[in-house]
């Protein structure tokens, strides 16, 4: 018999929803506090994540869940504008 690997699961700070690790976008805070986009999924810190959708992002803006997931106050423009790019490449 072939071992069932278990497919991690993560939470979409914008919608809420458990999706697969993979499916997501994983902004990560390091030790020194930076905060940046991890599209390898390996950087290491505290990791939150988000659904590749605009609507999610807006969602997670909106109730802070970026900063609550990663616990700190206020995330840099920049991290945002970042997110968008990653976003807006796809969905063409």
């Amino acid at each position: 018999m072939g071992q069932v690997r278990k497919i991690p699961m993560r939470t979409c700070t914008g919608c809420r929803q458990e999706k697969n690790k993979k499916d997501l976008i994983r902004v990560v805070r390091s030790k020194e506090g930076d905060v940046s986009v991890d599209m390898t999924g390996k950087k290491n810190g505290r990791g939150a994540y988000i659904c590749p959708n605009q609507e999610c992002l807006e969602k997670a803006i909106k109730n802070k869940g970026l900063e609550k997931t990663l616990n700190i106050s206020g995330i840099d423009e920049e991290v945002y504008r970042q997110l968008r790019k990653e976003l807006g490449e796809n969905n063409e």
